[in-house]
């Protein structure tokens, strides 16, 4: 009798222990993808600098929008720098995806207002700079894609039973998917007008 009890407490100890070990590994791979984002969108904050000061002596009529950009992609960092530091945290990736929703609606309109400025368009530099951004962008993109796969398949584990048992007793908490706060901002047609 003392030996089936002891089989069943073992079974469960490895049970426990199987289950366990399986979010952890779930909760490193969320870690990973967020570090995939954050370097992407480091190399993106440091474009940002460049390109405005590549703008300037071109759009020296938009020293708001300029400013602005310069203003969202500093918060933007500082709210990268937040998030690496748990990206299992919810408000600090919270924060994060609004600081990067606002700069990506300012970087929109930025480079709607840059077209009206044949010289700047025409600067090398600038189309180097652009180039470089956009293909960052796609980086953020595909980085971003794999986060959301990571946080999917670690909630699913983390929410299925009999894991849900272990997780709640060790305290994992859901992780929340990146996605756009305000879409309709970052989606909306800029407006240029010189009149």
């Amino acid at each position: 009798m003392i030996y089936v009890f002891l089989a069943i407490l073992v079974a469960l100890v490895v049970w426990f222990v199987f289950i366990y070990n399986g979010l952890v590994a779930f909760s490193n791979q969320i870690r990973n993808a967020f570090s995939q984002i954050d370097v992407q969108l480091q190399r993106r904050y440091d474009l940002i600098p460049n390109l405005v000061e590549t703008a300037k002596a071109y759009m020296k009529h938009e020293r708001e929008t300029l400013e602005a950009v310069i203003k969202a992609r500093n918060t933007a960092f500082s709210a990268a720098k937040k998030a690496g530091a748990d990206p299992s945290s919810l408000a600090a990736m919270r924060e994060l995806k609004g600081a990067e929703s606002a700069l990506e609606g300012l970087l929109t309109k930025f480079f709607a207002l840059s077209e009206a400025y044949p010289d700047l368009k025409a600067n090398q530099n600038m189309a180097q700079l652009q180039e470089e951004l956009a293909s960052t962008e796609n980086r953020i993109a595909f980085a971003r894609q794999a986060y959301n796969d990571a946080v999917m398949n670690y909630n699913i584990r983390r929410e299925s039973f009999p894991n849900v048992v272990v997780a709640s007793f060790c305290g994992f908490t859901p992780s929340e998917q990146w996605q756009i706060d305000n879409p309709a901002v970052v989606r909306q047609n800029v407006q240029v007008n010189f009149s």
